[in-house]
Order: C-alpha cells, then structure tokens, then sequence
C-alpha cells in the first residue's frame, strides 16, 4: 500500500535541522565512530526474534520416499500462534498417494472456531511485525530461505507422496519458488519511497506499507512454489499472511510453516488453515482479510474475485491457461519436437504454462509421427521410481475428466494418435494414471480445444499460414503464453508484435517468468 504526504520545504528544512542537531545524529569523530555502529547495529537486532532452537510443539514428521503404504496415518495439522495443533473437526478429507491411492493423511475442514482464531493471531501480530524494521524482517528472509535450502529434499519427499510429480519435478517445484523467496531478501530496496518537488518549496513523499492481514488460497500443482511466492513477500513487507494450502496437498506448506518458526518469524505473522469451499468463503468475507492471492481455476477464481472485490478487497487471481505453440516449416525440427514433448507432457501436464496446444502451419503435419514416436519415449511411473519422466494425475475424478475429454474429441471427429486412456504401470496397478496422449486434426469448435485440460494431453490443429495461427491463437479465451519455432527472426518479431498473449517464447516453450518481473497475461488468465 502506498501513502502519499505532502508538506512545504521550509518546515521540511526545520525538521532536518531539528534532527541534526540531536545527539543522536551528530557527526562522529574517528575515535567513536565503531561505537555508534555498533549501537545502531544493536538497534536493529533488538526487533528480531532468535531463530528456534527446537521444533514446534506438534512434530511435523519427514515425508517417506517410496509409494509403499503408510501405516500410521496422522492427521494434518493446522498452524497457528507458530504452533501445530490438531483440529476439533469432525469433517476430514483423506488424501491419496495419486500413483497407489493409498491413504496418506486427513485434512481437516477447519473449524469457524479455529479459522476465527487465525484471524485473531494475524491481528494481533501486525502492530509489532509492521512495526519491526524492514532490515529486521529481511534477516528472518535470509534464515528462510536456507532453511528451505536445507530442507529441499524433504519438501520434494511431500509433493512426490501427495501430489504425483516425479521426484526431480517436486525438486523444480522447490526451486522456483525457493527463487521468489530470494527475491524477498531484496524487500528493502523494493520498500523504498519516492519524494517529487510538485511546487515551489513544497514537496510530495509516497510511502510503502503494509495492508495488515492478508490471504493466499493456493492450487494443488505446485505445492511448494506457490506458498513461496507468498509467504515471503507477503510477511517480508510487513503484512501477516493467512495461507490456505490445497486440501489435496497440503504436506509442504506444513513444511515451510516449520522453516518459518525456525527462522524466526513471530507468532501469528504466518497462519495456515485447511478446507475447501467452507475456508474459501470465511476468507472472502472476514472484514480483517484486506487482501486476497489465488491461483487456480476459471470458475474458482471468477467466483473469488467477484465475491471478494464485491466486500471490498483486494482481489489478485490468476487462472486457467490453453497455451499455444506455433511451429514453422523452417523451425529446427528435432529442437522443436523435443521441447513441445517436454512443455506439453512434463508434471502429467498439471501445470498452468503447459504447451498444450499445438498449431502446425504447412507441411509440418507431416512431423506428427515423429512427435508421436518422442512422446513413447517418455517413462510414466511413480514419482519415486528412477527414470521417471511423469507421474500420475491428482485425482480419480482428474482421471476421469481427463479421459472424457479425449472420448468427447473422438466423437467429435478428431484423430487420437496417441492413446494414453487405459495405461498402468505394472507396480502402481491402481494409481490415476493417464499415459500422454496426442489428439490431431482438432478443431476449434471441438471441447478438448476449448477447455483447458489439464492433464498430459497435446491437441494438435493444422493451417495453411503464419497469419492463420495469429488468427487462430488470438481468437482463443485464454492469452497466457504462446511460443513460436522458427529460423526467421523477422517472422519471429512479426508474430511477437501481432500475438495476444502475456509471454512469448521464440524457439522455447514458454516459462514462467523470474521473481524480478511479473507474470503477464491478458482475457481468461488474470483479473486483478
């Protein structure tokens, strides 16, 4: 939040003198001037709380790393006050290992009880985390930060166990969030305000500063990743953050909750709850929670940002995706076929930036055999197994959506030339598995074009002409990203400047950007 001030130069003036000729701020001579440093220095210290010793009361055990079953099975526990307590609910969702379906934990729907409790903490630890210095907040980022470092296996352990992704996956998923966190070591700088002389002898000054409680409802595809992009930026400016993780992953926001405490955030700066749409409405309309962050579906987070800007808050939700790629006759063949393979099938294809939409322009639909015989390739199994290159899908209902649509492309007169509907691997009989799978001759009418998928599933679609594509890409819902392969740098620049799309990449599947920029997109993606 910026706050503007406006005052006239000459009382400004008066104020610099005033403070000069305070003690405090006299020149020092050589001889004590390590003392004033040092002083200072102490200062600065006196807002930060020792990193813990121990863990919190309530253990948070360490993830195993095989799919073998479970067999003490402990309930999730909720975050608050930086202590993990066990819910009073009676209402539970069990959560599944995707690759075997065995039980891994209940998740509880937590209490108004307990939700309200949040909220409480959050508000009463604000007045002293806005008031503890910026540098103060950026030393608990730097112990955060390594702390995750340190821990990066373990939090891999819980997304491979709850969500499927192969375990190198659950590695990216760490990093790229990790990244953000980094990124918040840098908060003072982006605290810093602004000063415009708007007149003679009268000057404007903007400050940066905290709303107070705010919230993140997070998506079950990146487990890690995305508290990471809110935890630390949320906390490191000042505010107190109330995190709702995905009721279908919740193990390595659990985690990071831990690393917090550790690393010396203050009671109540970090609460986390559980639920689905019951949280999801107590944070809509809980008059404290001045902002919200969400990522995740269409109808979620049309639903979140009508609701949540109707009472008044501030409201960042970022959606669904149908990421286009666009591949030329004179694009370098095998490049380009390798990196649509690993865009459109890598995570199952549960992720926001996947490549799921191939348009081939001319004779390039004579490549599909080709990318049909890279996609065998692949090695679908557990997370855990070696050379694993996808996992399996959330969910049985995923499954089962995701199957439908390839039948629905079928019926509509689509080629399936990859088939992944019916595939098992032999020591995970009973996981959500669904093998990638090619869909050709697509049209835009057809529902596997129009919706978004989400699952390890490339519909391909044929035209005559660059401008076609353009047309084609830009009369989709979605503008999130598009790539384009080419040699040509002028019909690279040509599609680069006629695309409808957040990001673009030239002769690279498109990637979110790093923790310095923001994440574009424009239609369907993002309402802010």
């Amino acid at each position: 939040m910026r706050r503007a001030l406006t005052r006239t130069l000459p009382a400004a003036a008066a104020q610099a003198r005033a403070l000069r000729s305070a003690p405090a701020f006299r020149m020092p001579s050589s001889s004590n001037t390590s003392k004033i440093a040092t002083r200072r220095l102490h200062a600065t210290a006196q807002h930060l709380r020792p990193a813990s010793a121990s863990a919190p009361a309530y253990a948070v055990d360490s993830y195993p790393t095989s799919h073998e079953q479970i067999k003490d099975v402990q309930d999730t526990p909720y975050f608050i006050d930086n202590k993990f307590l066990k819910s009073e609910t009676t209402q539970f969702i069990d959560l599944h290992d995707p690759a075997t379906n065995n039980l891994v934990t209940r998740v509880p729907q937590s209490t108004d009880a307990e939700l309200k409790a949040a909220v409480e903490s959050a508000q009463k630890a604000f007045p002293g985390w806005r008031a503890t210095s910026v540098m103060a907040r950026q030393q608990v980022m730097f112990k955060f930060t390594q702390l995750v470092r340190d821990n990066w296996d373990r939090l891999a352990a819980s997304i491979t166990l709850e969500q499927g992704k192969t375990f190198a996956d659950a590695k990216g998923d760490v990093l790229r969030g990790l990244q953000v966190a980094e990124g918040a070591c840098n908060i003072p700088q982006q605290m810093v305000g602004e000063v415009l002389e708007v007149a003679k002898d009268m000057e404007t000054r903007s400050y940066r500063e905290p709303l107070g409680v705010v919230a993140a409802i997070c998506p079950f595809n990146f487990p890690a990743m995305i508290p990471l992009w809110s935890i630390p930026i949320a906390t490191a400016t000042g505010n107190c953050l109330i995190l709702k993780p995905s009721e279908r992953d919740p193990g390595a926001a659990i985690i990071l909750a831990e690393l917090a405490e550790k690393a010396g955030m203050p009671p109540g700066v970090l609460n986390i709850v559980h639920g689905a749409a019951k949280t999801v409405d107590f944070i809509l309309d809980e008059p404290a929670i001045k902002a919200i962050s969400f990522v995740g579906s269409n109808r979620a987070g049309e639903y979140i940002f009508t609701k949540g800007s109707a009472n008044g808050k501030r409201v960042q939700a970022n959606l669904g995706a149908k990421n286009h790629a666009a591949i030329l006759p004179d694009a370098n063949k095998q490049h380009a076929l390798n990196s649509i393979v690993g865009a459109a099938f890598g995570a199952a294809g549960q992720r926001c930036m996947a490549l799921s939409t191939l348009v081939m322009v001319g004779e390039t639909k004579e490549w599909l055999n080709e990318l049909a015989e890279s996609t065998k390739a692949l090695k679908v199994n557990g997370g855990f197994e070696e050379g694993a290159d996808l996992g399996p899908v959330i969910s049985p209902q995923s499954k089962e959506r995701i199957e439908g649509l390839i039948a629905s492309a079928e019926e509509e007169g689509a080629t399936i030339l990859l088939d992944g509907r019916g595939f098992k691997p032999a020591k995970y009989p009973n996981g959500n598995w669904v093998g990638p799978t090619i869909i050709t001759n697509v049209k835009p009418h057809m529902r596997c074009y129009k919706e978004e998928i989400f699952g390890p599933v490339l519909v391909c679609l044929n035209v005559d002409s660059l401008d076609e594509a353009v047309d084609l890409i830009n009369a989709n819902e979605y503008g999130n990203g598009v790539a384009i392969f080419t040699k040509s740098g002028a019909t690279a620049t040509a599609f680069q400047k006629n695309i409808e799309a957040g990001q673009v990449g030239i002769n690279v599947p498109v990637s979110l950007p790093l923790d310095c920029l923001i994440l574009p997109g424009i239609r369907a993606l993002i309402v802010s």
